[in-house]
């Protein structure tokens, strides 16, 4: 007699990820948050004296194929801060405060440490960004999935007042592009990455001089959060536009806060690029335009402000211990990025 468990599901693991991740995901919890873990849809009440006018800001996106070098590395600890951050790191281009996450794991087959493990890293960067984890779906598709694979996506929801959104509707000629340093490739590029280093026997294990470290360590550190020195940010001087640079790098990215009448223009040399980048042009034989286009190349984030405030705003993250780069200014032009 055939059952679900005989087909490759095993609904017993399914109980005993919950059970392990239970913790974790309660730790998140804001006072906004009404239901607990297992439930068929998450209650979360919006606090409405906090805004004159709310809007709601979502964005969803997964880790990618990073996935197949944590699988490599058999490290699956950090993946879930990569998930969150490349959704909180869009809404938050916006001007909104995260208010929570839901996360999607499918798996060829449910080892229940292992998803603890994926939930613990989504939790601890809920925390550090202030959401809260409401829920998810881990679903074992056996057939789908190499047993060993898994894949991770998820979204959030963020809010901010109608008349705080951040548009790019105010960035001028003249204005100033700030940029915060990335913590490395974060999680984009990597199709390319595994293109590069993966016809190199022991790539990934092996200890590379120019970073100090193994490779594969080194290309697995998770993605910066942003949320909180931006937030921050806002709430004291004018920010203009925001852009997560993401897929696409600079190219795709930086003309995405503001006018198709205004041009870019970003010095090279005026912010350290992170040896990853150095390590991976030099093995690949990447162009430079290619790389700027694929990969943040040591900034993951880009603000455009008034020239007048641009010191301050470097002054007053400095002392947060956040550092920041004056890397280029907003000039007339149709969209273009030029990077000189």
């Amino acid at each position: 007699m055939a059952n679900y468990k005989d087909a490759g599901v095993d609904v017993e693991a399914g109980y005993e990820s919950v059970r392990l991740m239970r913790d974790h995901v309660k730790k998140t919890y804001r006072p906004e948050v009404l239901t607990d873990i297992g439930g068929f849809g998450s209650l979360f009440q919006l606090d409405l004296s906090k805004y004159k006018e709310p809007v709601l800001v979502s964005g969803t996106d997964g880790v990618g194929t990073k996935l197949k070098l944590a699988f490599v590395m058999n490290k699956v600890d950090t993946v879930g801060q990569d998930c969150v951050a490349m959704c909180v790191n869009d809404v938050v281009c916006s001007g909104a405060e995260p208010l929570f996450f839901l996360d999607y794991i499918a798996v060829g087959k449910n080892e229940p440490q292992v998803i603890a493990d994926i939930v613990k890293g989504v939790a601890n960067a809920c925390v550090e960004t202030g959401c809260s984890l409401v829920g998810g779906e881990t679903a074992e598709m056996p057939g789908f999935y190499k047993i060993d694979e898994f894949d991770l996506a998820g979204f959030a929801v963020a809010c901010v007042d109608k008349s705080k959104i951040i548009n790019g509707s105010t960035i001028k000629a003249g204005d100033v592009l700030i940029g915060l340093p990335s913590s490395g490739v974060h999680s984009n590029g990597f199709s390319l990455v595994r293109k590069v280093f993966e016809p190199i026997e022991d790539t990934y294990t092996k200890y590379e001089e120019e970073l100090g470290a193994p490779l594969g360590e080194v290309l697995l550190t998770p993605t910066k959060l942003y949320v909180k020195p931006v937030l921050d940010l806002i709430e004291k001087f004018n920010i203009k536009g925001i852009s997560h640079i993401t897929g696409g790098g600079f190219y795709e990215n930086i003309p995405r806060m503001g006018s198709k009448d205004l041009g870019w223009k970003i010095n090279k040399g005026t912010w350290p690029i992170l040896p990853i980048f150095d390590l991976i042009k030099k093995v690949g034989d990447v162009e430079e335009k290619g790389m700027f286009n694929t990969f943040n190349m040591g900034i993951g984030m880009i603000m455009a402000v008034d020239a007048k405030d641009a010191d301050a705003i470097v002054e007053y993250l400095a002392s947060k211990g956040e550092k920041s780069y004056i890397i280029g200014e907003v000039t007339e032009g149709n969209g273009e990025v030029t990077i000189c």
